[in-house]
């Protein structure tokens, strides 16, 4: 079986790094799931990734994000680049697959080999990516795509994860909302290295962009030799993605950033991000031992054990893990 998952690994990455567009949606399809062929595919893909921009947007529902991804879509494919959407929605209750809501906009490139836009199902997984979107964006960017764009769920609060997935995080918000003070609350501000306020030619949008700018200000790092952890300070643009306007500005902005990550910032993204992957498959690898036929009897009594009080919670970790590092 680890054989012919090796063959079919090989097969699909060789033909979607050569443009086979069947072949990478069949490939991702096995990343979502987890299949033996992900994993050959990724230890074959990962050495080539590492070139695309990934960018994460993320913001509370009802922000228009959808509305920006795919005028962005656009704007990149102005310029002759190639982009690809990992566009998290939640889960369906029936089949566990994504809702689709306002991807049918994206639609309109289809034909186009340049853009490529998959839905991903969060399949309950918190913080509004779903638990594959960092594997599924390393297959993208081992396929040659110039720019990834990560569209979070859209739940608003929880969202700060989708900063360790990303070189560039987009924070959105629209005018009116009252969701720039929960946000920032919350640290969804804190990890944004854009915020945009989208819906520019609603009444209430400068207010809204000269709030946030007031709000950054004042959380700045400080230079009165304080020198505990400040948020970092993001610049905070204006669009209108039903239009286009301040699009172009925006993909400016993201170019920026990218530029000046490259130098250094960025680094500091990439290990977060490397980090969150490793220790995704460690607990995946650990939870799936401690189930396997030889553990599960011992974990299920323990299990039990806590279920009853009889255990506490910490003890039994600790029992669990000295048994699996036993193995």
């Amino acid at each position: 079986m680890a054989a012919d998952a090796a063959t079919r690994a090989a097969e699909l990455s060789d033909a979607a790094i050569g443009g086979d567009r069947l072949a990478l949606a069949r490939l991702l399809t096995a990343v979502e799931n987890r299949t033996q062929v992900a994993e050959a595919a990724l230890r074959r893909l990962y050495p080539t990734a590492g070139q695309a921009h990934l960018v994460g947007i993320t913001g509370p529902p009802g922000s228009g994000k959808s509305t920006l991804v795919a005028a962005l879509i656009a704007e990149v494919r102005a310029a002759g680049r190639s982009v690809a959407v990992i566009a998290v929605d939640p889960s369906s209750p029936i089949t566990g697959g994504a809702l689709l809501g306002d991807r049918v906009r994206m639609q309109s490139y289809a034909g186009d080999g340049d853009v490529f836009i998959r839905s991903m199902a969060s399949r309950g997984h918190a913080g509004g990516l779903a638990a594959t979107s960092t594997a599924a964006a390393a297959v993208l960017d081992a396929a040659g795509f110039d720019l990834i764009l990560i569209e979070t769920v859209g739940t608003g609060q929880s969202e700060v994860e989708v900063a360790a997935a990303a070189d560039t995080t987009v924070v959105l918000e629209a005018p009116e909302m009252g969701d720039e003070v929960q946000a920032i609350k919350a640290g969804l501000l804190e990890v944004a290295d854009l915020v945009v306020v989208n819906k520019g030619d609603k009444p209430g949008a400068q207010r809204t962009a000269a709030q946030l700018r007031a709000m950054l200000v004042a959380s700045a790092p400080r230079s009165d030799g304080d020198s505990r952890p400040r948020p970092k300070r993001p610049e905070v643009l204006i669009t209108t993605a039903a239009t286009g306007d301040g699009v172009p500005e925006l993909l400016a902005a993201l170019d920026r950033h990218r530029s000046v990550g490259r130098v250094g910032e960025s680094s500091g993204a990439r290990l977060a991000r490397a980090e969150a992957q490793v220790w995704a498959i460690v607990a995946d690898r650990l939870r799936a031992r401690l189930h396997d036929s030889d553990h599960a009897a011992a974990t299920e009594a323990l299990l039990d054990e806590v279920a009853e009080h009889r255990l506490d919670p910490y003890t039994a970790a600790d029992r669990l893990l000295e048994g699996s590092a036993r193995d």
